[in-house]
C-alpha cells in the first residue's frame, strides 16, 4: 500500500509537469512577461526543484526486498555518508574507445569450469549461506531453495549480518534494479539557477557528459572537473553533491538534483565517444584522490601513486569514500567499462589483507568493492584470493564454510605433496 501511494504520487507530479508545460506553451508570450515580476522567477525555479525532489523521493523505495529475483532475469548495471601497492592486469583486453556490450545483456559472465562441481555446490544449511549471494549459483541448476532456516544456523555474527545486507544491496545492482521503480520527466523546459541555463531533459547525464549542461546544485561543467578540481583534494573530500553526477546509477543517491540513469540513457551513453571517454577522465580524477594511477588504458590496471601514503591516511579517515568507491565500481560496469572492475577490486584487496594498509576500507572491499564485479568467475577468483589472505581472528563469512573447507583441504595436500616431495630429494641426495 505505501509503495502504490508513492507511485502514485510521483505519476502525478509527472502528469502536473506535463500539463503546465502545454498550458505556459500556448500562452508563452503572456508568461515571458509574468516572469519579469520580481519574485516570480525564484518562485517557479524552487517550485520546479520540489518537484524533481520528489520524483527522486519517490523512487526510493524500490531497492529490492527480500524477494530477489531469479537467476534468469540478469541485466548489466553505496552512495554517500558513510565508510607500494600490487599490480593486476584485467581478465578482459577491450580498446575503451571500442563499443562495448548492450545493457541488454546478462550482466554476470557465465561461469567457466573452474570452482564448478559437486564440492562448490552450497545449500541453505550452510553456516554462511546468504540469501542475497549467488555468485556460488551455477547458470545450468536452479537456485536454492529458500526458506527460513536461516534463522536457525550457526555463526550469525554481527559480521554476517552487515555482509548479508551488503549481498542484497549488491545483488540488486548485479541484477539490474528489478524492483526499482523509475520515473523520468516529460519533454523539456528551461530553468535558471545559480546563474547557469540549462535544459531539463530526458538524459540529463548525458548532457552532462557532453559538456552541455553543468552538474546541480553546484553549476561545474564535466571540463572543469576535469581541468579545475584535479589535486584540490579538500574540495574532493568536503563536497558531497558531484559524485552522482561524474559516476550516475540507476538507483538514487543523496543529491535528489541528480537524475538516475534510465535504459536508454544508458544505450545512448555506450554509444558516445565523447562521454565514455570523459568517464575515464573522471575515473582518473578520482584514482588521483585516492593516491592511484591508472597504468593501462586497455586493461585497467592500477597502482599506487607517487603521493599514495598522504591519500591513504585520508581514505582511512573519512569511511564515506567507500561508499563512493562502491558507486565508481558500479558505474564502470553499467557505462561500458566493466573489464576495469577486476583491477580496482584486486587493488584494494592487495592493499588491505596482504600489505595491511587501509583496515577501515577492509570490510567494505570485501562485502561491497568484491560482489560490484559483474563476472562471475572473476568474482569467485577475488574471494579465493581474499580467503587465501585473511588472517583476522573473526571468521571469513563472504564465502559459504564448505567452500572454505575445499579449499583448506586443497592446501593441506598441497603441502602434504610438497613434504613428500621434499623427503624423496633428501632421500636421492642420501643415497
Amino acid at each position: 500500500m505505501y509503495r502504490r501511494a508513492r507511485r502514485k504520487a510521483s505519476y502525478f507530479f509527472d502528469l502536473v509537469s506535463f500539463f503546465l508545460r502545454v498550458f505556459f506553451q500556448a500562452l508563452s508570450p503572456l508568461w515571458s512577461w509574468i516572469l519579469r515580476i520580481p519574485g516570480v522567477e525564484f518562485l517557479c525555479i524552487r517550485a520546479r526543484l520540489l518537484c524533481v525532489r520528489v520524483q527522486n523521493f519517490a523512487s526510493l523505495t524500490w531497492r529490492g526486498r527480500r524477494n530477489e529475483p531469479s537467476e534468469n532475469n540478469r541485466y548489466s548495471s553505496d552512495e554517500e555518508e558513510g565508510v607500494s601497492g600490487g599490480l593486476y592486469n584485467g581478465p578482459t583486453v577491450r580498446s575503451p574507445s571500442e563499443v562495448p556490450e548492450k545493457p541488454d545483456e546478462p550482466t554476470e559472465v557465465k561461469v567457466e569450469k573452474e570452482f564448478s562441481g559437486n564440492k562448490y555446490r552450497v545449500d541453505e544449511t550452510d553456516d554462511f549461506y546468504c540469501d542475497y549471494d549467488s555468485t556460488w549459483e551455477d547458470e545450468n541448476e536452479d537456485p536454492p531453495r529458500r526458506s527460513r532456516t536461516f534463522q536457525t544456523r550457526r555463526n550469525r555474527t554481527y559480521k554476517f549480518i552487515r555482509f548479508e545486507n551488503a549481498a542484497k544491496d549488491m545483488q540488486n545492482y548485479r541484477h539490474d534494479y528489478p524492483n526499482l521503480h523509475r520515473t523520468r520527466h516529460f519533454g523539456q523546459e528551461n530553468v535558471r539557477t545559480h546563474n547557469h541555463l540549462f535544459q531539463v531533459d530526458e538524459k540529463p547525464n548525458l548532457s552532462f557528459y557532453h559538456g552541455d549542461t553543468p552538474s546541480l546544485p553546484d553549476g561545474v561543467y564535466i571540463h572543469q572537473f576535469h581541468n579545475e578540481w584535479k589535486g584540490k583534494y579538500a574540495k574532493l573530500e568536503h563536497t558531497h553533491s558531484y559524485i552522482q553526477w561524474l559516476f550516475p546509477l540507476q538507483e538514487p543517491g543523496v543529491n535528489y538534483e541528480a537524475t538516475t540513469l534510465t535504459k536508454q540513457e544508458i544505450q545512448d551513453f555506450l554509444d558516445s565517444t565523447t562521454a565514455r571517454k570523459n568517464l575515464l577522465k573522471s575515473y582518473e580524477l578520482m584514482l588521483d584522490f585516492y593516491g592511484i594511477k591508472l597504468e593501462n588504458e586497455e586493461t585497467g590496471k592500477v597502482a599506487r601513486a607517487d603521493h599514495w601514503s598522504d591519500r591513504f591516511q585520508n581514505l582511512n579517515n573519512h569511511t564515506h569514500n567507500n561508499l563512493r568507491i562502491t558507486r565508481i565500481l558500479k558505474c564502470l560496469g553499467t557505462l561500458g567499462y566493466r573489464h576495469y572492475q577486476v583491477p580496482l577490486v584486486r587493488f584494494f584487496l592487495e592493499e588491505t589483507l596482504v600489505n595491511g594498509e587501509l583496515p577501515r576500507v577492509k570490510d567494505s572491499a570485501l562485502s561491497y568493492f568484491l560482489f560490484a564485479v559483474l563476472d562471475k568467475q572473476e568474482r569467485r577468483k577475488l574471494l579465493k584470493f581474499a580467503y587465501d589472505h585473511y588472517n583476522d581472528s573473526e571468521p571469513f563469512v563472504w564465502c559459504p564454510k564448505k567452500i572454505q573447507d575445499a579449499w583448506s583441504k586443497a592446501w593441506q595436500e598441497q603441502d602434504q605433496f610438497s613434504l613428500e616431495g621434499n623427503d624423496w630429494d633428501n632421500m636421492s641426495m642420501h643415497n
